[in-house]
């Protein structure tokens, strides 16, 4: 059953915004298939048309190229991981419930979102995992950033910095910590997965559970003096 929500996301990602058509949605479904099938690098939308069933020009009406594509995906992720933070934390009072709450929510994105038709969130997952520091780590990121590409994440990491805050209200790091425990969250699964050597933890089957306890150990060894 498909969930009515409609993330939003800045306009400049995109020329016509995917989420609006039935073809757009497929595109959108189909390119995190093929990114994770393939990887970023051999992706390109002459191989994402084939999959679609479709034309090269008709993904060219969405997005101007495939590093936009990534980052409009990986930006979809990150409003996606904050609205999940809010349900997940609404009516919580306690501030320390509420980062372990954000901590699950990070470490286990896949399995907290309902199933929206167009998106894979497990497959999603893998691909931001992988890939999702490709949008970012560029030559061009200071000028997208003035754009306001990566307004979903400034928004997740001050929503996340802002309960550590209500936890501890002189900790001088606020967001430095929030963010690192989204990236940590990320790295130590693609760690674990493919280079074990790097980290502590293990991943078996998709259950993150040590992740989520390194996580909590760092927040909370940091937070709780």
């Amino acid at each position: 059953m498909s969930i009515a929500i409609k993330i939003q996301l800045n306009e400049k990602l995109y020329l016509r915004d995917p989420q609006e058509t039935s073809l757009g949605k497929n595109l959108i479904r189909q390119s995190i298939l093929l990114i994770d099938k393939i990887g970023f690098e051999a992706f390109n939308f002459k191989k994402l048309a084939k999959e679609m069933n479709s034309t090269e020009a008709s993904i060219y009406r969405y997005f101007t190229n495939k590093h936009l594509l990534l980052l409009y995906l990986v930006s979809w992720y990150w409003e996606w991981v904050s609205y999940s933070i809010t349900v997940n934390t609404m009516n919580i009072i306690d501030p320390k419930r509420k980062l372990t709450i954000i901590i699950g929510t990070f470490v286990d994105a896949s399995r907290e979102n309902p199933a929206i038709e167009y998106v894979n969130e497990s497959v999603l997952h893998r691909v931001v995992i992988a890939e999702g520091t490709k949008s970012y780590h560029t030559k061009e990121v200071d000028k997208e950033n003035n754009f306001g590409l990566f307004t979903n994440y400034n928004k997740l990491v001050h929503q996340v910095a802002n309960v550590i805050t209500e936890l501890c209200s002189d900790f001088p790091y606020p967001r430095a910590l929030a963010s690192n425990l989204f990236e940590m969250a990320n790295n130590h699964i693609y760690f674990a997965q493919h280079l074990p050597k790097l980290t502590d933890v293990k991943v078996k089957d998709e259950n993150f559970e040590e992740v989520n306890k390194m996580l909590e150990h760092f927040a909370f060894s940091l937070l709780c003096k």
